[in-house]
């Protein structure tokens, strides 16, 4: 796959799916306001604009070196999780302190994200593999 689309899946990726994780961690665990999450929401899309192929870089690195271990879903799932929290929890933690919320608010949503981060890094990596699959380039077919 080119550079240029494996740059535009990853970001689509990161973006759709961090807006539909991080909302819900934000107002159903954390309790912030819907006001506050969708100012977060809205800060977290030019961090991912900006982070989303960096991430895609590192998740394929992390990967790989969980298969010089061992090569089965097992270590795929854990090192997927692995990459996941390492490099997005940070930025999260940055993003809601951000938007107006207290640093009891901050810190509450980072426990409730790394619940999620755990949870969502394997079907992330998933999910961005589907979307680089979607947006790889199809062969094109020669008519005579």
């Amino acid at each position: 796959m080119s550079i240029k689309r494996e740059t535009i899946a990853d970001t689509f990726a990161l973006i759709s799916f961090g807006l539909v994780v991080g909302m819900s961690v934000e107002l159903f665990v954390a309790g912030l306001s819907i006001e506050q999450s969708l100012h977060s929401r809205l800060l977290s899309i030019p961090v991912n604009l900006l982070i989303a192929r960096p991430y895609g870089i590192y998740r394929d690195w992390v990967i790989a070196l969980g298969r010089k271990v061992t090569n089965n879903s097992l270590m795929d799932s854990v090192m997927d999780i692995l990459a996941f929290l390492t490099s997005q929890l940070p930025l999260y933690a940055m993003m809601v302190g951000t938007s107006g919320a207290s640093l009891d608010q901050v810190a509450t949503a980072c426990m409730g994200q790394v619940g999620a981060l755990i949870l969502m890094g394997r079907p992330y990596g998933i999910y961005m593999q589907m979307c680089r699959n979607w947006f790889a380039e199809r062969p094109t077919v020669q008519t005579a």
